[in-house]
C-alpha cells in the first residue's frame, strides 16, 4: 500500500501585510541592506530563505519593528493564528558607543555625514576600528525563535523577516544602528557633544540645533537663519567638511568665520 502524504500547505492570504518592493531578483538596494543580505546568504541557508523571500513579496509579514538588540514581527502562515518571530542581536553598551562616538567625532567628514542625516558607506569600518562588528559575523550571534512548528531556523517566517529587514534598512540605514542600541537622534547627539565639548547642538535654545540645519546646508536655495544666533552656531565651520577653496589665497573657512562671529552679534 502506497503511503500518502498531505499536499504543502499554503500561507493564508493577509490583507494589507508588508509586501517587498522587489517583486524579483535582489532585494534590497543600499550597500547597508545589501551587505546585511550578504551575510545571511554567506550562511548556505538555501531553500529557507528562498521560501522566506517568497513570504515576504507575497506580504505574509504583518508588522515589523526594531528596538535595541531585538526585532520582532507577526508573520502569517497556514494556521489561522500569525506565528511571533523574535530575532536578537547583541546591543552594544553604553561603553562601546562612547568609543564609537570617539571615533566618529575625531573625523570631520564622518561627523558631517552624520550630522547631516547620511550614512558614511564605510560605517563597517569605523566598527572595526574599535573592534566591534556592526553585522553579526555568524549565525550564533543571532538569537531567533518563531512560534510555528517547523524545526528549522532560521524557519521560513524568520527569513522572509530578514527580507523585510533589509528593505527597512534601506528606508532608513539609521534602524542598522537603533537594532546595535543607540537610535539616530540618540548618536547625533553623542557625536555632537564629543564635537563641542558636552553641548547637545540638537536642542539649543533657539529650539533648532546644528543637527536640522546642517542638512540645511547642503540643499539648494536659501538656508533661513533664526533671528538671533547663538555661540553654538560658530561651531558650523568646524563640524563641515574642510572647505578647500581660498579667496585671494585665504582659507574659505577663515574668511567666513568672522561674519558667523557678527550675526552672533
Amino acid at each position: 500500500m502506497s503511503s500518502w502524504y498531505p499536499p504543502p500547505s499554503r500561507p493564508r492570504p493577509v490583507d494589507a501585510g508588508l509586501k517587498a518592493k522587489s517583486q524579483r531578483g535582489q532585494i534590497g538596494v543600499t550597500w547597508w541592506s545589501t551587505r546585511f543580505i550578504e551575510v545571511l546568504e554567506d550562511y548556505g541557508l538555501g531553500s529557507r530563505l528562498t521560501r522566506g523571500r517568497a513570504y515576504a513579496r507575497r506580504g505574509q509579514v504583518i508588522d515589523l519593528s526594531v528596538a535595541p538588540g531585538v526585532v520582532t514581527a507577526h508573520v502569517q502562515g497556514s494556521r489561522v493564528r500569525p506565528y511571533k518571530v523574535r530575532i536578537g542581536l547583541r546591543a552594544f553598551g553604553k561603553a562601546e558607543w562612547l568609543a564609537v562616538a570617539d571615533e566618529m567625532a575625531s573625523n570631520a567628514w564622518y561627523a558631517a555625514k552624520l550630522l547631516s542625516g547620511e550614512m558614511p558607506t564605510d560605517i563597517e569600518t569605523l566598527f572595526e576600528a574599535v573592534g566591534l562588528s556592526l553585522f553579526p559575523e555568524e549565525l550564533d550571534d543571532l538569537d531567533m525563535d518563531c512560534t510555528c512548528p517547523d524545526w528549522e531556523v532560521p524557519c521560513k517566517h524568520i527569513a522572509a523577516v530578514f527580507y523585510l529587514l533589509a528593505e527597512a534598512f534601506d528606508d532608513d540605514p539609521f534602524k542598522v544602528l537603533a537594532w546595535r542600541g543607540r537610535d539616530r537622534q540618540a548618536l547625533l547627539s553623542m557625536v555632537s557633544s564629543k564635537r563641542t565639548g558636552s553641548v547637545d547642538l540638537a536642542d539649543d535654545a533657539h529650539g533648532q540645533g546644528l543637527i536640522d540645519r546642517l542638512g540645511d546646508y547642503f540643499a539648494a536655495g536659501v538656508l533661513t537663519l533664526p533671528q538671533t544666533l547663538g555661540q553654538a552656531d560658530i561651531t558650523a565651520l568646524d563640524q563641515l567638511p574642510p572647505l578647500e577653496a581660498t579667496v585671494g589665497g585665504q582659507p574659505l573657512a577663515d574668511i567666513l568665520r568672522p561674519v558667523y562671529q557678527a550675526m552672533t552679534k
